[in-house]
């Protein structure tokens, strides 16, 4: 019952668009009478939608060790704690390394949606600039370098970690 849920609403969350999810938290949940501020409805909207894509991830990854390690774990009678901590994990996390990191790169990429929620963010602030001085090219440049340098240098530790973490 319970993982059968937790499915239903890992794919609904995985099949809608994040700026849905968004406008929902922000904009729907308070005629229910629960009413959060921007920057705390952005960050629960940001992590249910990563953290559904993540769980897939890493039941991909502890689906896809060998059957036969978890039959050596049975016949050798481990318990479960030691299973997982020093037998599972260790293998699912090698291979879900570079997908994670992707999606921490996609994360801050997508958090130009926030805006759509009030939350002034590097874009945000860029387009408050852009304002103020009628001059927008310049600091929507500005965020988008910062965009990209970021995004270059996480995508090569991201690189670093799936050599260091690589299955042969």
């Amino acid at each position: 019952m319970v993982s059968q849920t937790t499915r239903w609403v890992v794919e609904f969350i995985r099949s809608t668009p994040l700026l849905v999810q968004l406008f929902f938290i922000f904009y729907v949940l308070p005629s229910a009478g629960i009413t959060l501020g921007p920057l705390t409805a952005g960050v629960i909207g940001l992590g249910l939608h990563y953290s559904a894509y993540t769980a897939e991830v890493y039941r991909a990854g502890i689906d896809d060790v060998p059957r036969g390690q978890w039959e050596a774990t049975v016949a050798l009678n481990l318990p479960k704690r030691r299973v997982w901590q020093d037998v599972i994990l260790p293998q699912a996390v090698r291979k879900v390394v570079p997908t994670l990191g992707n999606y921490l790169i996609a994360m801050f990429k997508d958090s130009p949606l926030l805006l759509a929620i009030n939350v002034v963010e590097l874009l945000g602030a860029a387009y408050q600039t852009g304002s103020q001085s009628l001059k927008f090219l310049e600091p929507i440049t500005v965020v988008g370098l910062l965009f990209v340098v970021v995004s270059v240098v996480s995508s090569i530790l991201v690189r670093r970690l799936e050599r260091r973490y690589a299955t042969y």
